[in-house]
């Protein structure tokens, strides 16, 4: 089983970024796919959900209207469009997968993401 998340970068405040999250080893179709962050010092944050047709999202408050989470269920691939981004948005971003039975789980690596003047 792999995550592998890539598009993390140093960017401007008011920039934009595209994360990607490639999973393998595991029928993604069937998982619930969630982008965490965690900045540092501070403990780990849901940033967005999606369940495993895409109907439906679920948002921290902290990115509502800035950022989009959508996933292509072919490409067994999740992705985060990141707009209006702020320095307190600075964090490792990781891709997560939970199982339609909850008990099996998995995390990426991360991505690191810099908003920084």
């Amino acid at each position: 089983v792999q995550l592998v998340e890539s598009g993390g970068d140093l960017v401007q405040p008011g920039g934009s970024l595209w994360l990607s999250c490639v999973a393998s080893g595991f029928t993604f179709s069937r998982y619930v796919m969630t982008w965490y962050r965690q900045a540092p010092g501070k403990e780990r944050e849901l940033v967005a959900a999606i369940t495993s047709t895409g109907g439906r999202t679920n948002y921290a408050d902290s990115v509502k209207g800035r950022f989009t989470i959508s996933r292509d269920n072919a490409q067994n691939t999740v992705y985060l469009q990141m707009n209006s981004l702020e320095p307190e948005d600075t964090a490792v971003y990781y891709c997560h997968a939970r199982g339609p039975t909850g008990t099996d789980d998995y995390w990426g690596q991360g991505t690191q993401v810099t908003v920084s003047s």
